[in-house]
């Protein structure tokens, strides 16, 4: 059995909106519960993620981008994106779930590693917050890995809107590839086929759209077939995956149908294709019973493969 840490604190729960949201708390108290009633809880390494460093948050976003982030302690960053008084700490603990991951990993203390983070982070760009997201999780960690010595990242996103933010982040980077599946047309209207990547990094960034209906025949076909020539090639010594479960049948913001025993296979695939350290951590998923179900589903797939 693989040792997989699991990193989760109550301070995710800080984030709060005013009113109903569709990205609130219940997202995590839902998956924990599920997790908490299973037979893998005992076998997961519990872990505490640190709370990142505005040094560590700088390492994708503007100065000034996050000092407008620290002096909001209500409302909203952008149309989509709320702002509590709690919602800084937990974002910068968000961060820190991913970076603390990563250095566990290098550590060799761990070898794999699920992020049950909030608030989610792929759309934030270097200078915005964007649908949800107000610092982005994983690019940071992508950068924290490379600092603390991990030369070559590869960066998987499934959920089911494109993560603008990442690929913009690092395309223009060889040494991070962005590999991505979400539907098409569809917000945030980024992540064509074409979009390769530029200069240096060109033929770096790799986007799969889906069409509206798409299901587990396109997904698993994608996963099983195009995603390990790419990963074989670059030969990362680190996997970082975007895990969006808005891809599933049940989501209110998708038109996507992937079961949970799609989930199962994708996870498989992204597992069986390396055998390098894997940090996935959660971004989209909206529908709690579903949402739950699958995260249950990956963790015993890391647990196992």
């Amino acid at each position: 059995m693989n040792k997989v840490g699991f990193f989760y604190d109550d301070v995710f729960l800080k984030h709060e909106p005013a009113g109903f949201h569709t990205e609130n708390g219940e997202r995590l108290i839902a998956i924990v519960e599920v997790l908490q009633n299973s037979s893998i809880w005992s076998n997961l390494i519990h872990m505490n993620p640190r709370e990142a460093s505005f040094n560590d948050i700088s390492l994708i976003h503007a100065e000034r981008y996050i000092d407008k982030v620290k002096g909001l302690t209500s409302g909203h960053l952008d149309a989509d994106t709320y702002v509590s008084r709690g919602s800084l700490e937990a974002a910068r603990h968000a961060v820190g779930a991913v970076i603390e991951a990563v250095e566990r990993c290098m550590k060799g203390e761990i070898e794999r590693a699920f992020c049950a983070v909030r608030p989610p982070g792929h759309h934030a760009e270097h200078a915005a917050a964007m649908g949800f997201c107000i610092f982005n999780n994983i690019a940071i960690g992508a950068r924290y890995a490379q600092k603390i010595g991990y030369k070559k990242v590869f960066i998987i996103d499934f959920d089911v809107h494109h993560g603008n933010g990442t690929q913009h982040a690092f395309e223009d980077d060889d040494m991070v590839f962005f590999f991505s599946t979400h539907q098409y047309p569809h917000y945030p209207g980024t992540g064509r086929d074409f979009e390769r990547g530029k200069g240096r990094g060109e033929g770096f960034t790799y986007n799969v759209p889906m069409r509206a209906g798409s299901g587990d025949r396109e997904y698993v076909d994608v996963y099983q077939k195009t995603l390990p020539p790419l990963l074989k090639k670059f030969a990362p010594d680190l996997i970082l995956v975007s895990a969006g479960y808005d891809i599933l049948s049940d989501d209110p913001l998708s038109n996507i149908h992937v079961s949970h025993d799609g989930i199962r296979q994708i996870v498989q695939a992204i597992l069986q294709s390396a055998s390098v350290p894997v940090v996935i951590s959660l971004e989209g998923g909206y529908h709690l019973r579903a949402l739950s179900e699958a995260v249950r589903i990956t963790l015993e797939e890391m647990l196992n493969q």
